[in-house]
């Protein structure tokens, strides 16, 4: 049988919130099958669960927000997508999040340094059945026209692929790789993927500062770009590490399902809004997908059953 997955021990980290800018404290906790993912605020004077559900996403202007029950007024968390794209890519099903602030602290950027403090804290396999999310039909979402117009869409496959084109119209940009494949089953999501830190473009931080976003940013965790060139003195982590930050980013985000889908995922210019758009649709849809486990581990997607290796 294909098992649940959760943490052996306690881990935690402390840093600033990208947008927020405020100091936050985060505890990684092992949880029992079946709880899934549970973010919990522990600096509300009575602490509040708020479980990973696609309609618990109550905001996605430049993260993934959630709140209990996507309540844009109750008590939420930002920025989840990062620490959800490596729980996606170590295969972790059951989690409790204890943090100390609104906002999920940014680290380096990106998915990195959540990997290591999940795996130093160790993976273990627990009684009960992975469930995934099978994709049955195509379901798509478009959006805009001409040079604004972006997509994408789910289709049925046996493994979970992901395939990104950007298309920014930047130099910088334009001269890295524009479209990336990966495969989750390949067993390479923290060499290819986990790596890839966020990016913005110093025209916009000013004005992003002003509506309260991107108060913690610096090259410390992000790509830095001007009109012409990155500006970090290290340069690119990746040839393509815009093109891998954007599928890191749909990991995180088609991960808020609550299992790992079965499906291929293919987006040109999408982000974290397009991406809960087209969970919600295809959930909304009870032909389009089905639950389903794998007594026999033979039967699973290639790469599936086996523990991402230790660092």
């Amino acid at each position: 049988m294909l098992k649940q997955r959760t943490l052996k021990s306690i881990t935690r980290a402390v840093g600033v919130g990208l947008h927020s800018g405020q100091r936050v404290e985060l505890t990684l906790r092992p949880a029992a099958p079946n709880t899934g993912i549970v973010f919990r605020r522990v600096d509300l004077p009575q602490p509040v669960d708020i479980p990973v559900r696609f309609d618990s996403v109550c905001d996605t202007r430049m993260a993934s927000t959630i709140s209990p029950g996507g309540d844009p007024g109750a008590p939420k968390v930002q920025t989840i997508e990062h620490l959800m794209s490596a729980c996606a890519g170590l295969g972790l099903d059951n989690l409790y999040v204890d943090i100390t602030a609104d906002e999920v602290p940014i680290l380096d950027g990106s998915s990195a340094s959540f990997v290591f403090l999940l795996q130093s804290a160790g993976i273990e396999q627990q009684n009960a059945a992975k469930k995934f999310l099978r994709v049955k039909k195509t379901v798509e979402i478009r959006e805009g026209e001409g040079e604004r117009a972006m997509w994408a869409k789910l289709e049925p496959h046996h493994g979970w692929r992901f395939t990104f084109e950007i298309a920014f119209n930047h130099p910088a940009l334009d001269a890295t790789g524009q479209q990336v494949v990966f495969e989750m089953g390949s067993g390479r999501y923290k060499q290819e993927i986990a790596r890839a830190r966020t990016f913005g473009f110093t025209k916009d931080v000013e004005a992003m500062r002003s509506r309260g976003l991107t108060l913690g940013g610096s090259m410390d965790n992000a790509i830095v770009i001007d009109d012409y060139r990155v500006l970090n003195a290290d340069g690119l982590r990746y040839d393509d590490e815009f093109a891998k930050h954007k599928i890191l980013d749909a990991i995180g985000d088609l991960y808020i399902a609550g299992h790992p889908l079965l499906a291929a995922y293919t987006s040109f210019k999408g982000g974290h809004a397009l991406n809960n758009k087209l969970l919600r649709k295809l959930l909304a849809d009870a032909d389009a997908w089905e639950l389903v486990t794998f007594e026999d581990e033979a039967k699973a997607p290639a790469g599936f059953a086996q523990l991402a290796p230790a660092w």
